[in-house]
């Protein structure tokens, strides 16, 4: 093939996207968003693509494999074109992936070797595997109501079992009067102590991420649905109990009180 041969070379639709690693779908959809100029065609109607258009194709799809979006790529084609901006904020995007990735893969490492739940929020399966499926459940609600502070706290929180945990996630529908009342002020300790270390317990609506009273009209109903009639009794009585009471009665028992 001479020179003259070479430079009047053209190439079908099919050919073109062959030889740019690409498919037909993708160049016709090229056209349409202008980013690939339509060639002109031959006697019988086909396309007949070009050196140019080639160029222009393998531009378009090494910049898309980058992972720049198509709607800056048409600017970005021309041979004095230096898409430092777009780059950047591409490699900033990147790394944040990345980064996100990394704390995914940890989260399963710790799966995989404790056995953790993995319907907990990020960052709280190590410390969610003694957790009830209510409690999951409501852990998650919680994620999506409270700021990066409070469920922080939550999960220093959550670094060790309550007096009272195991025989709250046991406790039955209908659990007398006498077992409530005995739990419940087992639990009012338990409260009063982390309202006294984390003030997100204190005041949990000033750290919603959609204020106050979206925060009350989601958990309520949520640990409606969630928790059992006994449970929260339990947890109502609790809260009145150590509402009413001094703080010194709600300090941790001595050893002689044990």
């Amino acid at each position: 093939m001479d020179a003259s041969e070479a430079a009047g070379r053209a190439w079908s639709t099919r050919q073109l996207a062959e030889l740019a690693g690409t498919t037909v779908k993708a160049v016709r959809y090229y056209h349409e968003v202008g980013l690939l100029e339509e060639p002109e065609r031959a006697g019988n109607g086909y396309k007949q693509y070009r050196v140019p258009h080639l160029v222009r194709l393998l531009q378009i799809k090494r910049l898309s494999d980058l992972g720049l979006p198509l709607a800056q790529i048409a600017a970005l084609c021309g041979a004095d074109q230096r898409p430092d901006d777009a780059i950047r904020v591409l490699d900033a995007e990147l790394a944040a992936t990345i980064e996100r990735l990394q704390r995914v893969r940890a989260e399963l490492a710790v799966v995989l070797r404790d056995r953790a739940p993995v319907d907990v929020p990020e960052g709280f399966a190590e410390v969610a595997g003694p957790l009830s499926e209510a409690d999951r459940a409501m852990l998650l609600i919680w994620s999506r109501v409270l700021d990066e502070r409070a469920m922080a706290e939550l999960r220093d929180m959550m670094q060790t079992r309550s007096d009272g945990d195991d025989e709250f996630d046991a406790l039955p529908p209908d659990a007398d009067d006498a077992t409530v009342e005995a739990l419940a002020v087992r639990l009012a300790r338990v409260i009063a102590q982390a309202r006294e270390r984390y003030v997100s317990v204190r005041d949990p609506g000033a750290f919603g991420l959609r204020g106050a009273e979206e925060t009350r009209r989601t958990v309520l109903p949520a640990m409606a649905h969630l928790y059992n009639p006994a449970q929260l009794r339990t947890l109502a009585r609790a809260e009145q109990i150590r509402a009413q009471s001094a703080p010194e009665d709600l300090a941790p028992p001595t050893e002689e009180d044990r």
